[in-house]
Parts: structure tokens; sequence; C-alpha cells
């Protein structure tokens, strides 16, 4: 095992595991759990990767104060990165986001600027880019920021090939954020694995690319205005109320070979199926990208390997409904359990 510099040389390499218990035995199911970086999700390989381009190319000043606009788990991972390598972090996020994640990034040393949950994502864009502006601070702009699904080219997509080797892998099933991972993995596996089908899922309640409505967009491609296709849902991190940059880039070099839509409920009750039956424990993002997983399986030939990424911890959603009915206290069974030991005399 190897000694790591820092914390940063944690980040990637996370596992492909076989799923054993749920979906039809007939097709192999497997899952990339991106809660095996430090951080615990996949936004800690965008986060090194816009930071160490900026230095490099001198975007990024030594001290000068990054900020940017997440839903959480960006905010988490530029936390740390920053954090490790000194740099002030301010982030803006819409209050609607689980209070786990604003606490996490606090903790990490970052400045959370909360926005009004009606204003939405592209409300904390904004906030994000004024800011910027007022103070000349570094804008990471993961939405459309190429550094972002580059540092998926260069890890992601590889891990996934390299776990594949010698086998077919025949369906690749991903959510969408920011866009990085859906650009950076599937222009890879489009040159190095043709046969691979590139399966998008987004929320049923928010279909913006199952509708094909073009996004407004601003001139340096940030959104303009909310999508008119956007509704809230529970997938945090998992389609925000635009169309960012590149997942739009990725669409349009066909990069997608279907869209899927997953049901709230749907996504909930694969997270908590993949956490009572496969021991994984993963976020409503997670759990609808698995879903996604599933509807793709009931179709697919015999014999087909098809793999789901899952982005975060469910840690991420203890406040939110994923976890409702979840007690702190001894249920009625559990109580009786209690009842029937004799205690302990000493």
């Amino acid at each position: 095992m190897r000694i790591h510099d820092n914390i940063l040389g944690t980040i990637g390499n996370t596992p492909v595991v076989k799923i054993n218990r749920l979906g039809p035995a007939s097709v192999n199911l497997f899952v990339k759990i991106e809660s095996f970086n430090p951080m615990a999700s996949v936004k800690d390989r965008l986060a090194l990767g816009i930071i160490e381009d900026a230095e490099k190319s001198g975007t990024l000043k030594p001290g000068q104060t990054v900020i940017e606009a997440t839903s959480g788990n960006t905010g988490i991972g530029l936390a740390m990165v920053c954090a490790q390598k000194g740099y002030p972090l301010v982030v803006t996020m819409a209050e609607s986001f689980s209070v786990e994640r604003r606490k996490l990034m606090r903790f990490l040393g970052a400045r959370v600027v909360l926005t009004p949950a009606p204003l939405k994502g592209s409300g904390m864009v904004k906030k994000a880019q004024e800011l910027a502006a007022q103070h000349d601070w570094f804008l990471t702009r993961q939405f459309e920021n190429e550094s972002n699904a580059d540092m998926h080219s260069r890890t992601t997509a590889p891990e996934i090939l390299e776990a594949f080797d010698g086998i077919s892998l025949d369906y690749w099933v991903t959510g969408y954020g920011t866009g990085g991972t859906l650009k950076g993995v599937a222009r890879v596996l489009k040159d190095k694995s043709p046969s691979t089908r590139i399966i998008v899922c987004e929320p049923e309640i928010a279909p913006l690319l199952t509708d094909g409505i073009e996004q407004k967009r601003n001139d340096d491609g940030s959104p303009a205005e909310s999508h008119p296709s956007f509704s809230p849902h529970p997938m945090q991190g998992w389609t925000p109320d635009f169309i960012p940059k590149l997942t739009g880039d990725a669409m349009a070099d066909e990069n997608a070979d279907q869209i899927l839509t997953v049901a709230n409920p749907n996504a909930m009750e694969a997270s908590r199926n993949l956490a009572q039956q496969e021991g994984i424990f993963v976020g409503i993002s997670g759990g609808a990208t698995f879903a996604a997983g599933l509807e793709v399986a009931e179709s697919a030939a015999e014999g087909s390997n098809i793999l789901c990424m899952l982005p975060d911890t469910g840690e991420r959603y203890l406040s939110t409904p994923l976890f409702e009915g979840v007690e702190t206290e001894m249920s009625e069974a559990e109580q009786q359990l209690s009842a029937s030991t004799p205690s302990c005399q000493f």
C-alpha cells in the first residue's frame, strides 16, 4: 500500500462492484461507487481537476478566493481541495438543499451563502457570478468548465475501461449534474468501446433532455433562465433547473444513445434496496441511476453487462425524505427484544 503525499492523492480509483441480489438473473449489473472518494462523492474529481488546471494556467492566483455555485457535493470537494492547498472558499447554495452539506462545507472552512429556494439552481449560479465579479474571486464554473469533463476523461473513463478489460461493457448508465461525468466519460467510451450504449437518466418531473426544448444561455454559456420543463425534485445534484453547457455538448455530439426518466419513488426504493440487500449506501441520485439501470436490465440481451454510476453517499441525505420512517428511538419490535433479555447484573 502506497503512502500519499496528501489527501488529494486518494481521489479516484473507485471500485466497480457486482450486484448480486437485485435485478434479473439473466444480466450482470455492476455499480461504480464514487463514495469511495475522500469526501464521498464523484465531485471530488472535478474539484481537483478544475483547481489544478487553473493553477497551471495562472488563472487562479496564490491565495485568491475560490467561489462556486453548488448543490453541495462540488462545494464539499472544493472545500477539501482548497483546505489542502490554502485557498479561501466561498460557495453559494440554494437553501432547499440538505443541511448536512452546508455543515460539512463550513466544517472544512468554507463560507456558505444561501440563496432563496424559489430561485432554484440558476439563482445560486447568478449569485456566484455577482460575488466573483465584485471581489475578483476565481469562479470555477463547474457547469461549463472543460477541466471538469477533462478530469473524467483522464480518470473515470480509463478506470471503467480497465475494469471491463477482456469483457464487454454493453451499457453505461449515468445521470447528469454538471455534465462533466457524462461528457468526459462518454466521449472516451465512444472512441475506445463503441459498442457500449450510453444511457442518460433524469428526473421524471424534470425532463429537460427528454422534452428537447433548447436552453437559453448567456454569452459565457451560463443559463439565462430556468428551463421550462424543470420542477423541483429530491435528486440533489442530479439535474439542475437548466441544461449545463457540458451536458448540452455531450448531447449535441450524440454521445448518448437513450434518455430515461426516473420517478421519485423508484429512486428512493432503489437506494433503500441497495442498502438493505447489497450493503451499498448511496443517496437519492445514486438510487435514481440504479433504478434506470434496472429498467435497462429488463430489456437487455441475456448476458449483458450494465454499469451504473453511483455518485455519492447516503449520509448526505439524512434530513431528506429518503430517511423518512427511519427512527432514532426503538421500535415496538426492538422494545420487545430489549424487554425479553434479562438485565445484566453488576
